[in-house]
């Protein structure tokens, strides 16, 4: 099923934008409908986040997200398959020169990107401009294992590192000018996390950004994609560095990263990643949420 899963992707890939984007909304509608436990965790998740907007506001929103997601599924074959120039021309990057402008003064960067559904085609086209770090989660299916791996590191010299390596390679391949492409923003588990406020939900998270940063003599950076509608494309967003990061307060540190995610996740609310279970984790004495 997955090698059929492949052929599709490479078939599509070479449509126009314009046409992968519709053929991708529909699929997205449709497994609105297929796949209830996801339909259930965005509902569960948009609920939490968004108590002031109404049920069917929120329904609006779940079906968009559902599309966009599966427009995001569709032109995957793009960040596996599409030439450079053409990964190039779809992805327009903004604020690049702050990278590069960091990595000229020799300055450690960390990328802190959030889980949007653009990530994966953004982390690609950033690749086509630097060498980067990043972490990778080994797939269970091999086929779809080998194609994630060959996305992300098919241009340029990428460092991929699992996660039970992650610290000390990642330090040291920050020192050696790579960007640390960073995404912190999964429930783990409570190993290296605590629980800090995600649209007011206490929620599991990630607590190694400020660690990172200090060891590693690091600046913070945003880093997010968009998804553009139709044929658009996408738009890669780089920030300027953070100020006063790490503070020496961990819980601070990592309250303020949330308090920014949060802020970006409104711009563009439909492009999260709802259907991961972000509150799977709760503190002690409280229920579970899904």
């Amino acid at each position: 099923m997955s090698r059929l899963i492949v052929a599709l992707l490479w078939l599509l890939h070479w449509l126009p934008l314009s046409i992968q984007a519709p053929i991708g909304r529909s699929l997205g509608l449709l497994l609105y409908w297929i796949i209830l436990p996801r339909r259930r965790v965005v509902h569960t998740n948009l609920r939490l986040c968004f108590p002031d907007l109404s049920e069917a506001e929120r329904r609006t929103l779940a079906r968009e997200h559902f599309a966009l997601a599966g427009r995001s599924l569709i032109e995957r074959g793009l960040a596996w398959f599409a030439p450079e120039a053409r990964v190039r021309r779809i992805v327009r990057v903004e604020g690049e020169e702050i990278l590069a402008r960091l990595i000229a003064q020799r300055q450690p960067v960390i990328m802190l990107t959030p889980h949007f559904l653009g990530l994966d085609l953004g982390g690609t086209r950033l690749a086509a401009s630097f060498d980067c770090v990043s972490i990778y989660a080994r797939q269970r299916d091999p086929v779809i294992d080998h194609w994630l791996f060959h996305g992300r590191s098919r241009f340029g010299s990428q460092v991929l590192l699992r996660r039970d390596e992650s610290v000390r390679a990642s330090i040291k391949a920050m020192k050696e000018m790579r960007p640390f492409y960073y995404l912190p923003d999964m429930d783990n588990g409570m190993e290296d996390s605590i629980f800090s406020p995600f649209f007011g939900v206490q929620a599991a998270t990630l607590s190694a950004l400020p660690r990172l940063t200090r060891l590693g003599g690091a600046v913070v950076v945003t880093c997010v994609t968009r998804m553009l509608p139709g044929g658009q494309g996408y738009v890669l967003t780089l920030s300027e560095p953070w100020t006063d990061f790490p503070s020496g307060n961990v819980e601070a540190d990592v309250h303020r990263m949330n308090a920014a995610i949060e802020d970006l996740v409104r711009t563009m609310p439909a492009q999260y990643y709802w259907v991961h279970r972000r509150f799977k984790t709760r503190p002690p004495g409280e229920p579970k949420v899904y």
